[in-house]
C-alpha cells in the first residue's frame, strides 16, 4: 500500500483502487470538500504524474476519457484548486510522492490497464440528492428530476413562468462553464427535440453564473445529472428501449408494406432526423441507427 497525507489532502493506494480524501485546510476548495472522499479503481486510470517545484509539487491523475461523469460534464474547465484528481505536494514528501506514482504505474503495467476511451462511467458521479444556489437560482436534483427556482437577481422574462422542473428522461444534454473573466457561465440543460440558442440569462433551463464562490458547486449538479444519461460513446444497443423507439419509430419488420407515396414521408424523416442530429439531439450512432432504419423502409 502507498500512501501521502498532505494539507491538501491524503491519497491512499491499495494496488487496486486510489482513495482520494480532499484535506481539512482553509484554502481547499469547496468543491472537493462537497464532492468529498473519491475512490478511482485502477481500470479507470490512463496515468499519473508527480511534478516538482521548488517549494511545493503536484500529482495528477489522468483518468481514461468517458471514465467519470464529473469530467465529462465539465470537459476539461475545472480550475486547479478544483480538480479533485491533482494534489499538492510538500516539498519534504517529494519521495513518497515518486513512490506512490511508481506503485500506481507498476500496477497499471501489471494488469495491463488499457488507456483508451472507455464506453461506460467507471465511477458513479456525485451522491443525490444535490442542492446548489448560485448565480440567479437555485438547482435541486433527486436523481429523476431537476428542479429549478429563481431569485430577485433573476431576469423577469426568465423568472416570469416560476419554478421549473424537469425529468432526466427529457434531458438530451447538459453543459457547464465557468465565468471566465466578463463573460459569465453557466449550467445548461438542454432538453430533448427543444434545442436553444437563447442566452442562460434568459433561458428558462439554465441558471447563469457570475464567477462567484458556489458557481463551482454547479458542476456537480452537471455531473450528478450527466452519470444518468446514456454514455456518449456507449453502443447503440446500451439505449434505453423508450428511447430507442423514439430515435428509429417502429422496427423494420413491423413496417407496413410499400406503397408510393411513403417516399416522401421517409425523405421528410430523413431531413428531420438530419436536423436533430446536426442540433446535437442525436449523436453520431443514433444518427447512423435511425438513418440506416429509414433507408430499410425506402
Amino acid at each position: 500500500m502507498a500512501e501521502i497525507i498532505q494539507k491538501d489532502g491524503t491519497w491512499v493506494f491499495d494496488g487496486d483502487a486510489l482513495r482520494l480524501t480532499p484535506g481539512r485546510d482553509k484554502n481547499v476548495s469547496l468543491l472537493r470538500k462537497e464532492l468529498g472522499e473519491l475512490t478511482v479503481p485502477l481500470h479507470a486510470l490512463a496515468g499519473v504524474s508527480f511534478e516538482q517545484g521548488r517549494k511545493s509539487g503536484r500529482l495528477r491523475l489522468r483518468l481514461r476519457d468517458g471514465a467519470d461523469p464529473l469530467l465529462q460534464a465539465t470537459g476539461g474547465k475545472l480550475a486547479e484548486p478544483n480538480d479533485p484528481y491533482q494534489l499538492n505536494v510538500e516539498s519534504d514528501r517529494y519521495g513518497v510522492a515518486e513512490y506512490l506514482v511508481d506503485e500506481v504505474r507498476n500496477a497499471l503495467l501489471l494488469d495491463e490497464v488499457p488507456s483508451g476511451a472507455v464506453d461506460r462511467y467507471l465511477l458513479p458521479g456525485p451522491a443525490v440528492p444535490l442542492s446548489v444556489s448560485a448565480g440567479d437560482g437555485t438547482v435541486t436534483f433527486d436523481g429523476e428530476h431537476i428542479r429549478l427556482e429563481w431569485n430577485w437577481k433573476t431576469e423577469d422574462a426568465k423568472s416570469a413562468a416560476g419554478p421549473r422542473s424537469l425529468a432526466v428522461g427529457d434531458i438530451a444534454a447538459v453543459e457547464w462553464h465557468p465565468a471566465v473573466g466578463l463573460e459569465n457561465g453557466y449550467l445548461r440543460f438542454g432538453v430533448r427535440h427543444a434545442p436553444t440558442k437563447t442566452p442562460p440569462k434568459y433561458d428558462p433551463n439554465s441558471v447563469e453564473l457570475w464567477g462567484f464562490k458556489k458557481d463551482p458547486l454547479m458542476a456537480l449538479v452537471a455531473a450528478a445529472v450527466q452519470a444518468r444519461l446514456p454514455h456518449p460513446a456507449a453502443p447503440v444497443t446500451d439505449v434505453p428501449p423508450q428511447r430507442q423507439k423514439e430515435i428509429t419509430g417502429p422496427p423494420a419488420d413491423n413496417a407496413p408494406p410499400f406503397v408510393e407515396h411513403d417516399h416522401d414521408a421517409q425523405l421528410r424523416r430523413l431531413r428531420e432526423l438530419g436536423e436533430l442530429h446536426q442540433t446535437g439531439v442525436l449523436t453520431d450512432d443514433e444518427f447512423a441507427l435511425a438513418k440506416q432504419a429509414v433507408l430499410k423502409r425506402m
